[in-house]
Formats: C-alpha cells, sequence, structure tokens
C-alpha cells in the first residue's frame, strides 16, 4: 500500500495551492480518502473526507468555503485545491484511506488504515 502526496509548497497570503495524492496497493473504490494536516505544536486536524464512488464529502469548518476535496485527473487519485490560503494553514499536509468515514477534528495516527509521508505548505 502506497500514499503518495506532491503539490506543497510555498505560496503567498490569499494565493492558491493544489495537492494531489497517488494511491496504489488497494482498491482505491472502496475506501473513504482523507486529507488531514499538522501545524507546528498542534495535533493532526482532519480537514476534508472523500468517497470516491459517490463523490461524497465533507470539510472541517476551519477550510469549509475555502478548500476543494475532488478526485484527481489520473486514476486512483485524489486532490484538494486550496484557495485563499492563509498563514495559518502552514502545516504538513498529508493524504490517508479508511474503509470508515469519520472526519476528526483531532486525528491520531491509528486512527485510519493507510498514511502517506505528507507535503509541506508554507503560507509566506
Amino acid at each position: 500500500v502506497q500514499l503518495v502526496e506532491s503539490g506543497g509548497g510555498l505560496v503567498q497570503p490569499g494565493g492558491s495551492l493544489t495537492l494531489s495524492c497517488a494511491a496504489s496497493g488497494f482498491t482505491f473504490s472502496s475506501y473513504w480518502m482523507y486529507w488531514v494536516r499538522q501545524r507546528p505544536g498542534k495535533d493532526r486536524e482532519g480537514l476534508a473526507v472523500l468517497w470516491i464512488g459517490g463523490a461524497t464529502t465533507a470539510y472541517a469548518d476551519s477550510v469549509k468555503g475555502r478548500f476543494t476535496i475532488s478526485p484527481g485527473n489520473a486514476s486512483n487519485t485524489v486532490s484538494l485545491q486550496m484557495d485563499s490560503l492563509k498563514p495559518e494553514d502552514t502545516a504538513m499536509y498529508y493524504c490517508a484511506a479508511d474503509r470508515m468515514a469519520c472526519l476528526r477534528s483531532s486525528v491520531q495516527v491509528g486512527a485510519y488504515n493507510y498514511w502517506g509521508q505528507g507535503t509541506q505548505v508554507t503560507v509566506s
């Protein structure tokens, strides 16, 4: 099983960035796909979740209206479009997968079945 994030980088406040997660080694359509972030000194925070099969989504209040989770252009990928970025969005962003739908405000590593290594987003 592998989840590989890409697309992180440095962006100015108010800017946009799109993250991508490429999944392999499991039945992508049978899993809920998550984006989670960890800001410096904070717990991991669930941001968004997507059910590929039905295009069902949910968002944390902190990013609702600014971030959009969607299937990626390539097969077995999921994207996170981030708009109107703020300095407080600076974090390591992770892709995760789980058979259950549970978007948590505080996420322990064991909460989801599979995790990527993360991609750094800096808003400054």
